[in-house]
């Protein structure tokens, strides 16, 4: 497993987790949309925890199975990022001073880090943690093929989000698109370098994070997910630069997104 050590990626998104509760089928579905291949990874006494791993031999993503009592996204698979601190504690402490909530305490993996699972006071959810490596993650992206490319908050009220972030993880406005009566489709910034964007959530969700997952080709992985015995929410869809967006969910109904060009 990728061990990410903060330093320098304080801030970032470190590390992606689906939570399912038939790993087998995941694992097939994703291997077959994606093209990831899944190891193993720790003993049989950590549970089943999966590794996938992108056509560029980096791993990207974990898989394990839904823990009965999970009590995250109302118990739902899904898919969870995490985001690197420099200390788990005193940042779960400050998020819940700020409104937001916590699943999971500050908990050691051994020989991986310290981790901790909350939600922000809209009640989108995602992991914190500090890598005991000094190895850089290099699950996120901006433009490689089965990794993720793309993280996208959709939230019930976008500022009050945007100043959370901001306050704990130093992120930064970006560029800003109209939407309507959904407001801005707000760029998220670190650095010098747009990761993701906030926007307003449709009528019936709940706050979420989207991760968009790099394709080779948007109308062959979109195809890929339905033989798989995924379903297609939205898209093919053209974003600004070219490339196109798929918006879709696994046979478990957990959601996720694909991104890349149009095949000539």
């Amino acid at each position: 497993m990728t061990k990410p050590h903060p330093s320098g990626q304080s801030g970032a998104f470190i590390w992606y987790e689906l939570m399912v509760r038939d790993p087998d089928r995941a694992q097939a579905f994703y291997g077959e949309v994606l093209g990831w291949k899944a190891r193993t990874f720790g003993s049989d006494d950590q549970g089943d925890y999966r590794l996938f791993t992108a056509g560029d031999g980096v791993e990207v993503a974990g898989l394990m199975a839904l823990p009965e009592d999970n009590d995250c996204q109302a118990g739902e698979p899904g898919w969870v990022g995490y985001i690197g601190v420099d200390d788990p504690d005193a940042m779960v402490d400050a998020i819940v001073a700020d409104g937001g909530q916590r699943f999971v305490p500050p908990t050691d993996i051994p020989g991986v880090g310290r981790f901790a699972v909350v939600a922000d006071p809209q009640g989108a959810v995602f992991t914190i943690m500090r890598g005991a490596s000094e190895e850089a993650s290099r699950a996120w992206s901006a433009d490689r093929a089965g990794h993720c490319r793309w993280n996208e908050l959709a939230t019930s009220d976008p500022k009050a989000a945007e100043d959370f972030y901001a306050r704990h993880f130093g992120w930064t406005k970006g560029e800003a698109m109209p939407m309507g009566e959904l407001g801005d489709y707000q760029m998220l910034d670190r650095g010098e370098q747009s990761f993701g964007a906030v926007m307003r959530h449709m009528p019936g969700d709940r706050p979420n994070w989207l991760f968009y997952f790099g394709v080779e080709d948007i109308d062959a992985a979109l195809n890929r997910v339905t033989s798989a015995g995924g379903a297609v929410l939205h898209g093919p869809q053209e974003i600004p630069g070219g490339e196109f967006i798929v918006a879709a969910q696994d046979p478990e109904g957990a959601r996720f997104a694909v991104v890349g060009p149009r095949g000539s």
